[in-house]
């Protein structure tokens, strides 16, 4: 009887370590297939000066998918090799270093673009799209006037009250897809610390312009942000020191 009981209750550890072992947060890179992107649709999307008109930051999201050829314009616009025979892309790099690593969160997991193959590498299996955001922190209050000194005559005009700052806005919800960018200063070859780090900063700018127009231009919704868990992006990615974290980019279509 009591070995019919441990028997039982073996099976059922057996079971709970396999349902944990095999979830998707647990799966290695390995079991996720990388992703062979379509080829650039360039007819697509507004004329350019139609897309500044309507290019604006959202932070709600529908629960619709991007389909692939979404995922493919959006990361070709966003650094896509454009000039292969002198290995240039759609973003400018200083000394064509082509230092930004674009990492794409989705449901499924995790992925590296690598632009001249224009293929999602897969890096992490798992849905940690909700572990990447942090709230922005609150505003600091306006500052009370000073007390009038002692002796002092009083102001001809009373000064004026600084008025109350608003909220900062809340964290964006539930966007499909989130493009973190990251910059390694290994990539450059001269340079100091301070330069590359400069540098590195100027690129991801360029290519987080890049997202933020393709968006406008195609229907999609995005806005760059700067406030991001950067401790977990680096644990997640397993990110060198060279590599820094500089921008988010939730992305869907309008909620």
């Amino acid at each position: 009887m009591k070995k019919t009981i441990i028997m039982k209750n073996l099976k059922k550890w057996l079971a709970a370590a396999l349902i944990l072992v095999f979830s998707p947060a647990w799966l290695p890179a390995a079991e996720l297939q990388a992703i062979k992107l379509n080829q650039p649709d360039l007819k697509r999307g507004l004329p350019f000066m139609q897309a500044l008109s309507v290019k604006a930051s959202v932070r709600e999201f529908s629960e619709k998918e991007l389909s692939l050829q979404d995922l493919s314009d959006l990361l070709w616009a966003a650094d896509g090799i454009n000039r292969p025979a002198e290995n240039k892309s759609t973003a400018s790099s200083a000394m064509n270093a082509h230092d930004v690593r674009i990492y794409v969160f989705m449901k499924d997991g995790a992925y590296l673009y690598d632009s001249p193959k224009h293929v999602l590498l897969p890096v992490l299996a798992g849905d940690y799209r909700s572990q990447l955001m942090m709230a922005r922190p609150p505003r600091p209050a306006a500052a009370a006037p000073a007390a009038p000194v002692a002796g002092t005559p009083p102001p001809a005009t009373p000064a004026a009250v600084a008025p109350a700052l608003p909220p900062p806005p809340p964290p964006p919800s539930n966007p499909p897809v989130q493009i973190v960018l990251v910059s390694d200063s290994e990539r450059f070859v001269r340079g100091t610390p301070e330069t590359k780090s400069e540098w590195g900063a100027l690129d991801a700018g360029i290519v987080s312009q890049n997202i933020s127009l393709f968006c406008a231009a195609t229907g999609l919704k995005t806005v760059p942000r700067a406030m991001m868990d950067k401790a977990r992006i680096k644990e997640l990615l397993k990110l060198a020191d060279t590599q820094t974290i500089l921008l988010n980019h939730p992305i869907g279509y309008a909620k």
